[in-house]
Order: C-alpha cells, then sequence, then structure tokens
C-alpha cells in the first residue's frame, strides 16, 4: 500500500533537508582520492583468487541465474537459481566475490571498515565500496560474467538441507527482475521453472521457521522514496516473493553458522532469547487490546499471524517489536560463543550474502569457503574478523539514525504547511507520557499532545512544526 504526499514541497527542499543529515552524522558519499583511484583500477584488472582462496572458479555459466531486487538496483549481491530434483529442489545462490577485487592492503578496505554498511538517502547512496566496483566490476549485473561464491543447496521435499556445497565460481545472470515484476511473473503462470519453484522453496522454509518458534512481523515500514512527482512519504508492504526471497539468504546464511560453529571460527549475527517476562508483558498488552491469543499459543505463532489491519493490530506490533533487544555480532576462534544462536530467527545465523554493502561479509565469506573445503581460513580473513562486531555495531547505529532522521525530516515537510488542520490517527504507542500516533495519509507517526489509549482511534490537529528541530507536535482534540 502506499499513500501519497499530494502536495509535497520542492526537490531542493528535501535535498537540502537530507545533505544537512549527512553533514551532522559526518557520512561522506565520495571516497579518499587513493581509495577511488585504486578502485578504478581493480575495476579495470577484473577479479581474482585472493590469497589462500583455494582453486581457480568452476565456470557455472550455464546455470539460469537472475537477480531480484527492487526496482532500479545497481548494487546487486545475490543471483538466484533453482531446479526440481527427484526427491526436492536444488537451489543455486551467487554471492558478489569482493575479496577477488579488495585485499587488506588496499586503500578500499580501511575506507569500507570505516564506513561499515552502505547508507541509503532518498536522494543518494553513501556506498560501502566506489561504485565502479559496487555498482559495476563486481556487481552481478545481467549479462556480465562475474565471480561470485557460488551455493548449491539441496533441499528435501520437506524444505530441510540435505547437501550443501560452496565454492568459488563464474556466474553469469540472465535478467535483472524487480519483485514487482518477478511476483506479476509467478502470479501470471509466466515465470520459468527456475523462478517458479522460488514460491515452493519460500513457502517451504516459512513453514519451517514456523516449526522452528522463529518469529516474523508484518509491520509495514515508513519509507521515503522518490516518485515521478517527487520525495513521497509511504508505508511500503512487501510483496510475497519479498519474503520468499529473503528465505534463501537466510537459508544460506544458516547453512554458513553452522560450516563456521563446526570449524571453531567465524563471525555470527546473534539475538537473545526473548525474555518471559516481555512474553508475558505482550499477552498483558493484547488482552487490553481486546487481541484473542490463547494460553497455548506460543507467542512467535500469534505474532506472525497478525497483520495490522486494525488500530489495535497496528498498536500491538508496535509493542511487540521492542521484545527484539540486543541484536549483535559476535566473532570467535576456537571455542563457540556463549551466545551463538539468533533469537528471532531460532537458529545460528551470519550474514554472509550481502559483501557489496556489509563490511563484514567479505570475510565470513572467506572463511566458510576454507571451512567447506577443509582448508585452514587464509590468515587476512581469520585475522579481519577482530574488531568487525564493534564496527558494524557502528556502523548499524549510524544506520538507524540516518533513517530516523531522514524520515523525521520529511514527515515536518510533509506537515509543514497544514499547521491547523485535523487528521484521523491510531495510538500505536503509549509509555509513560509519551504517545505516538499513526496517520494513514500522509505516511507520519508522530508524538502527540496528551493523554490516549493504546489503540484508540483519534482526531489530531498540527500545533506546530519545526524544519529545522525536524519536529512535529500534534495536539488531540477531544
Amino acid at each position: 500500500m502506499r499513500l501519497r504526499c499530494p502536495r509535497c514541497p520542492t526537490d531542493a527542499v528535501f535535498e537540502r533537508g537530507f545533505a544537512r543529515i549527512r553533514h551532522e552524522l559526518r557520512v561522506s558519499v565520495e571516497f579518499p582520492e587513493d581509495a577511488a583511484t585504486a578502485a578504478a583500477a581493480l575495476a579495470e584488472r577484473g577479479p581474482n583468487v585472493p590469497a589462500g582462496g583455494g582453486p581457480e572458479p568452476r565456470d557455472a555459466r550455464e546455470i539460469p541465474f537472475v537477480t531480484i531486487d527492487p526496482a532500479g538496483s545497481m548494487d546487486l549481491d545475490q543471483a538466484y537459481a533453482a531446479e526440481r530434483l527427484e526427491s526436492g529442489i536444488r537451489v543455486y545462490y551467487a554471492i558478489a566475490d569482493l575479496a577477488g577485487f579488495v585485499s587488506e592492503s588496499d586503500p578500499i578496505a580501511g575506507a569500507a571498515r570505516r564506513r561499515g554498511v552502505t547508507l541509503y538517502f532518498p536522494d543518494v547512496r553513501a556506498s560501502l565500496h566506489p561504485e565502479v566496483l559496487s555498482e559495476g566490476a563486481a556487481s552481478l549485473l545481467p549479462g556480465q560474467d562475474r565471480q561470485a561464491i557460488l551455493w548449491q543447496i539441496d533441499l528435501d521435499a520437506d524444505g530441510q538441507p540435505d547437501r550443501v556445497h560452496v565454492e568459488r565460481a563464474l556466474v553469469r545472470s540472465r535478467e535483472a527482475l524487480s519483485y514487482v515484476e518477478a511476483q506479476a511473473r509467478i502470479d501470471g503462470g509466466l515465470a520459468d521453472e527456475s523462478l517458479a519453484l522460488l514460491q515452493s522453496i519460500g513457502e517451504l522454509r516459512q513453514e519451517l521457521e514456523r516449526q522452528r518458534g522463529a518469529v516474523s512481523l508484518h509491520l509495514p515500514s515508513q519509507e521515503v522514496v522518490r516518485g515521478a512527482g517527487g520525495y513521497e512519504l509511504v508505508y511500503d508492504s512487501s510483496l510475497p516473493i519479498e519474503g520468499w526471497n529473503a528465505q534463501v539468504s537466510l537459508l544460506c546464511g544458516m547453512a554458513a553458522a553452522q560450516l563456521m560453529l563446526d570449524g571453531g571460527v567465524g563471525f555470527l549475527r546473534t539475538l537473545p532469547a526473548t525474555d518471559e517476562r516481555e512474553i508475558e508483558r505482550l499477552r498483558r498488552i493484547a488482552r487490553a487490546l481486546g487481541i484473542e491469543w490463547a494460553d497455548d499459543t506460543p507467542y512467535a505463532e500469534r505474532l506472525r499471524s497478525i497483520r495490522g489491519a486494525s488500530p489495535q493490530e497496528a498498536a500491538f506490533l508496535q509493542q511487540a517489536v521492542t521484545v527484539f533487544r540486543g541484536a549483535g555480532y559476535v566473532e570467535f576462534d576456537g571455542e563457540p560463543p556463549s551466545l551463538d544462536f539468533h533469537g528471532a530467527i531460532a537458529a545460528p545465523y551470519a550474514h554472509v550474502t550481502a559483501p557489496l554493502r556489509r563490511v563484514g561479509d567479505r570475510y565470513a565469506n572467506e572463511v566458510v569457503l576454507a571451512l567447506a573445503a577443509g582448508r585452514e581460513p587464509p590468515a587476512w580473513a581469520r585475522e579481519g574478523l577482530a574488531g568487525l562486531p564493534s564496527v558494524l555495531g557502528d556502523a548499524q547505529r549510524r544506520s538507524r539514525s540516518a533513517e530516523r532522521a531522514t524520515i523525521d525530516f520529511v514527515e515536518a515537510v510533509v506537515l509543514s504547511d497544514r499547521v491547523g488542520q485535523v487528521f484521523a490517527a491510531e495510538v500505536v504507542d503509549v509509555r509513560d507520557d509519551d504517545v505516538r500516533v499513526q496517520l494513514r495519509e500522509p505516511a507520519v507517526i508522530a508524538r502527540l499532545q496528551g493523554k490516549a489509549e493504546l489503540g484508540s482511534r483519534v482526531q489530531v490537529r498540527v500545533a506546530a512544526v519545526d524544519l529545522d528541530a525536524r519536529s512535529v507536535e500534534l495536539e488531540l482534540l477531544p
């Protein structure tokens, strides 16, 4: 669902605000000259096998890969293909091979560790790597031969992996599809067998996710997008194919984590299990909102079934997000870490599928390649794991700050000429004296002056807007 801003100001107003946010957060779009020069030279040279990286890549260009991403994406980390087996499905997932270009001695490596992740703003990207690599020579662009890390995972009839193989390979994507295009082909019966199998894979894996007790929230995201008429503030609910595609990435991440744990070295994404007291708090909130929750229904299963269609459900989902506390990363070499589990996924998990956009994946992939082949991970990758938890922790906090500041600013701009106007809203969060409401159109979530009941529908007036402070004040009407 997209709810548009019909009276948005000029692009220049928005872009000045976005530039100010980048300045405040010390986010640079441009790279230092030495990193930019090195990236251009590496793109011209092409990839090789990094030190300690094993044999030359095998030729896998016969596999009919496609990429599936948001429309207009150029930093293509993953390519997908699949084929049916007698007893299940074979999944292929190719991951961009940054280590084939970037070594620890390159200035690009230092620049990437300082950035941590790619930051996406509505007008520009602050890329992890220079775009000559991330959107060019290393990206899995269609019609181009690319060196990649190739996962081959055979699933049984229930979607469980019974064979995992990972190696370097030369691949060629046939086509770059948007989520909308891929969904339309599947829904219209126009997808080839490989693409059509993505639905079967996704649904099998989602059922296994449910059986594990993994948590999945259907919470629409608040986003700023560039549309034909300018910048828009929207609630963007995902398509089914986004969930199916995410299951393939999760499948590889879970397999990678198990390889690392078995091999005694690696880099995991972690989240503590939800405290029983938090679950009981959610049950109390559900009762207060009139949401049914049987005593014998696990919280993960109940959360999965709530879609946010009513004000009460929307409020409940906002509260449910708060149980996911303590997400982080942990590197280990020897004994496994005390926390080797991701509570929301309900399994060990590692980030390995986005090396163009996340700095830790380059090191993690090299460790996985070595362990899968029975080799010792190369020293540069093993030593490079040290410090990554803090690097990525800082980067994730900066990313959240950039996203929050951007949305706050756009909310303020959208409402700046509507002071005094009245809107229908839903109360989605109440904590002490802090009350937050959600407007359906425009797509605004803001603090409310006054007291209101969680999950109720209310009328609010725009009392004040401060563009410099990126703040909106709403007052409750009787």
